[in-house]
């Protein structure tokens, strides 16, 4: 295993060994790890991880390879502060979701390999980007000025949150011992599954969204024809999700077959493939999550599927909530050719990402 990739490994192992603070929510262990990373960093490094609260990038967000992206890259940080990066990392998401995520950084490698290094894009299993907006400390605004009482407990108190690379956007804002969003949450994985045998770490049948497509398809399977017909969208898979990189999603109206229209196995697979995406987060912001579907009511739930009934070929669902969205698209090939084995999902809040109202023209 090489050095580089160990060190990211490095991160999954620090975490389990040094544990997160029993009885801490997940926003203040946020910003416990969050201070204690800012202490590494050199002033220029500071420079590169700290952003206004309100900066236009902090709503700047995306999946695709660029050149540039905001932040600080784990890449360019030494061992202390990579570890300390992914404490934070860490803290802000469940065992699995911490699992996918590091799991979507080294396919970066497979990648590299399947392309033999020759690929347009740098894959890079560190080029990954930390970025904090607003004051973690909660000490934003407190220099003496008079400000309005209603913005400063609106605005200043607020921090956020982004980590983000290839196929990863992970956006959280918060406020004290509440994490007031967590989206948008995007992750992706190319190859969906690894076909081939590598000589790097992970191997082949390595599928990390594996259960985010199984569930979907086990879903579609089990519906008569007649709920088929409800559910089923369109005869081809989109080439890829909605609103993509946008700030908000587009509140649209939900299509597909309803929960109430499901038989029972068949609302606990529904509620099983929610749960995948909702769990990705710090178990408490998950029931957070789970708490506020089950409050809108899962009656008013709706699943779409788009494409092919198989693997292999172009395949898509949406599951639409009062306040959530959830798409999963696989069209692409992955480098090697091989067919719709090339997945992108999220998961998002219909009332609003990154802690703002969604436009009312949408």
């Amino acid at each position: 295993m090489s050095r580089l990739i160990a060190i990211v490994l490095v991160g999954v192992i620090g975490v389990a060994v040094v544990g997160l603070k029993l009885g801490q929510t997940p926003a203040e262990q946020m910003q416990t790890f969050a201070e204690a990373y800012l202490e590494t960093l050199d002033e220029s490094q500071r420079g590169l991880t700290m952003k206004d609260f309100d900066s236009p990038t902090r709503v700047g967000w995306h999946f695709i390879p660029k050149d540039e992206r905001k932040g600080l890259m784990i890449g360019d940080m030494n061992d202390a502060q990579r570890t300390a990066a992914l404490r934070l990392l860490r803290a802000a998401l469940s065992e699995a979701g911490y699992g996918k995520v590091n799991r979507i950084m080294l396919l970066e490698e497979v990648l590299n390999e399947m392309e033999q290094g020759k690929g347009r894009w740098e894959r890079n299993p560190q080029r990954y980007f930390v970025t904090l907006f607003g004051d973690p400390s909660g000490r934003a605004g407190d220099d003496g000025d008079e400000t309005d009482g209603d913005e400063s407990e609106s605005h200043d108190d607020r921090w956020g949150l982004s980590f983000e690379g290839h196929h990863l956007s992970l956006n959280f804002v918060c406020r004290g011992n509440s994490v007031l969003d967590s989206t948008p949450q995007f992750l992706a994985s190319n190859p969906a599954t690894v076909m081939q045998e590598t000589t790097v770490t992970l191997g082949k049948g390595t599928a990390v969204l594996s259960r985010e497509e199984q569930l979907g398809f086990k879903l579609i399977h089990s519906m008569s024809e007649e709920q088929k017909d409800a559910a089923v969208i369109a005869s081809e898979a989109p080439s890829e999700v909605r609103f993509a990189g946008k700030p908000q999603p587009e509140v649209t109206k939900p299509v597909g077959i309803s929960y109430a229209k499901l038989n029972q196995s068949q609302k606990d697979l529904l509620q099983d493939l929610v749960a995948t995406y909702t769990d990705i987060a710090a178990e408490r912001v998950a029931q957070e999550r789970r708490a506020k579907i089950e409050s809108d009511g899962w009656e008013g739930v709706r699943f779409a599927w788009a494409g092919a009934l198989k693997p292999g070929i172009g395949h898509y669902y949406r599951v639409t909530g009062k306040s959530f969205l959830i798409e999963f698209v696989n069209t692409q090939s992955d480098p090697a050719g091989n067919p719709a084995n090339h997945i992108h999902c999220f998961y998002r809040d219909l009332t609003g990402d990154f802690d703002l109202p969604v436009d009312p023209q949408n």
